[in-house]
């Protein structure tokens, strides 16, 4: 399992990235939400809009989960 965290601030698109724990685009520590332990990048994606519904998976860590 791995740790997700959610950036609190969107990027310019409006999306909230979603990163695996140590993902070199990791947001400041301010700045992360902790999601929790997932197998998968979906399910931490999921988790994320929960909190914010334009949420995506970073390309770098998560790519399986990126959209735009």
């Amino acid at each position: 399992m791995t740790k997700y965290y959610v950036n609190t601030n969107a990027q310019d698109s409006g999306d909230h990235e979603v990163h695996e724990e140590g993902c070199s685009f990791m947001p400041a520590p301010q700045h992360q939400k902790y999601l929790g332990n997932f197998t998968n990048c979906h399910d931490a994606v999921r988790e994320a809009r929960k909190y914010y519904p334009s949420a995506d998976g970073c390309f770098y860590c998560s790519k399986a989960c990126h959209s735009s």
